[in-house]
């Protein structure tokens, strides 16, 4: 009999936390909270809202009566890393001194990958992210800006994209691997992604 993995995920994003507790793959809860201006505006950068974030996520679990110790893995929405392709990622400590310095920009999705450290190291389990928002894969063709010393980059809602485009594959019954799409991530932020052959090979620039 295949092992039961409860595993915690967590979605934080520019206006909002999501939190959802899944049993391999099948979604057991979940909740979005929403969050106003005027109670992100007394912190002075995104860091600043981790003890906020993980208050929230601590008390879903107790709201939701869920023992910390049945947790198997936590997952965190990927944030603005130095580039790499998209898949899955265990949290090292380089990866989460870069989303603390913000290597590459300051964004909510930078506090996916400390969240779910934060909350695995002290149930020694391990954590995740998984397809942050700087994944490139982009053709060399869809760099080109018109200007040569500034090129166009990677910076996408990557997570969603890549969700909602293998969830359209299945649907089809293909592979996305195999597939050509063009997939609109609407949201706090916008961003348009043609995916061929389950690559994102032309974006804009949705930071």
């Amino acid at each position: 009999m295949a092992k039961d993995y409860k595993i915690l995920v967590i979605n934080p994003g520019s206006t909002s936390t999501k939190v959802a507790l899944f049993s391999n793959e099948q979604l057991l809860f979940d909740k979005k909270i929403e969050h106003s201006s005027e109670e992100l505006s007394v912190f002075h950068k995104i860091i600043d809202q981790y003890g906020f974030r993980l208050g929230i996520i601590l008390n879903f679990l107790k709201a939701k009566r869920i023992e910390h110790s049945t947790l198997d893995a936590v997952v965190g929405r990927g944030g603005l890393l130095k580039p790499i392709p998209s898949g899955t990622y265990r949290v090292n400590e380089k990866m989460l001194e870069d989303l603390r310095k913000g290597v590459s920009g300051e964004h909510a999705s930078n506090l996916g990958g400390l969240l779910a450290h934060g909350i695995a190291e002290k149930l020694s389990i391990p954590s995740y992210i998984v397809d942050p928002v700087v994944i490139d894969e982009m053709k060399p063709v869809a760099r080109i800006s018109g200007m040569s010393k500034i090129p166009r980059i990677s910076i996408l809602h990557a997570l969603n994209q890549k969700a909602v485009a293998r969830k359209a594959s299945l649907d089809l019954g293909k592979n996305y691997e195999k597939v050509n799409f063009v997939v609109v991530h609407l949201g706090g932020g916008i961003s348009v992604g043609v995916h061929c052959k389950g690559n994102v090979i032309d974006v804009n620039n949705a930071l």
